[in-house]
């Protein structure tokens, strides 16, 4: 139940939802019915020649390139931050994140605006493919790989003859690379 609350805060539904101590039953069927339609739903991209996918219920938006204000000292895969209507958000460049070369950026590159507990991170991405839903018996997990070098990849995701890489949310924004 407070995982339940927390993410009723999350979306602004607190207040219909805590009244005196009282939970309305709508609001919270409402949200659970939200989250079971969000299962194994993943935005895909491509970078370089390969596919990842995010979970879609982390993605708020989609934008095209724009310009981007550079931070001093920080890592080469932190480009930078955007003015986003008001919001300032700091912007990862996910080929130099997983060491491909760069290259420069074009009409198809996106940013792609996660939100993790609270903080919003875009992710600038080759191209930006479709949203597709996995079924679960298709969701496996990558192989046992002892040198941590795919840290950031969840689980692998069958869709036909292709696999799609599934990102961990929250390892790309909360893990500090060493």
């Amino acid at each position: 139940m407070v995982a339940l609350v927390l993410l009723l805060i999350r979306r602004g539904l607190a207040p219909e939802l805590i009244k005196e101590g009282e939970t309305n039953m709508n609001s919270e069927a409402e949200v659970l019915l939200e989250e079971d339609t969000q299962k194994n739903k993943f935005l895909t991209f491509v970078i370089g020649n390969e596919n990842y996918g995010i979970d879609i219920k982390v993605v708020t938006e989609i934008i095209g390139i724009q310009t981007i204000t550079t931070i001093p000292e920080m890592p080469d895969y932190v480009k930078g931050i955007i003015n986003l209507r008001g919001k300032i958000n700091p912007v990862i460049d996910m080929r130099l994140k997983f060491e491909k070369n760069y290259i420069p950026y074009n009409d198809r590159t996106c940013i792609v605006i996660i939100e993790v507990e609270g903080i919003a991170v875009g992710l600038i991405v080759d191209s930006v493919s479709e949203v597709i839903e996995i079924a679960e018996e298709n969701i496996v997990l990558p192989p046992n790989v002892k040198n941590n070098s795919n840290k950031y990849v969840k689980e692998i995701g069958k869709v036909g003859t292709e696999v799609k890489l599934i990102l961990d949310y929250y390892k790309l924004i909360f893990e500090v690379d060493s």
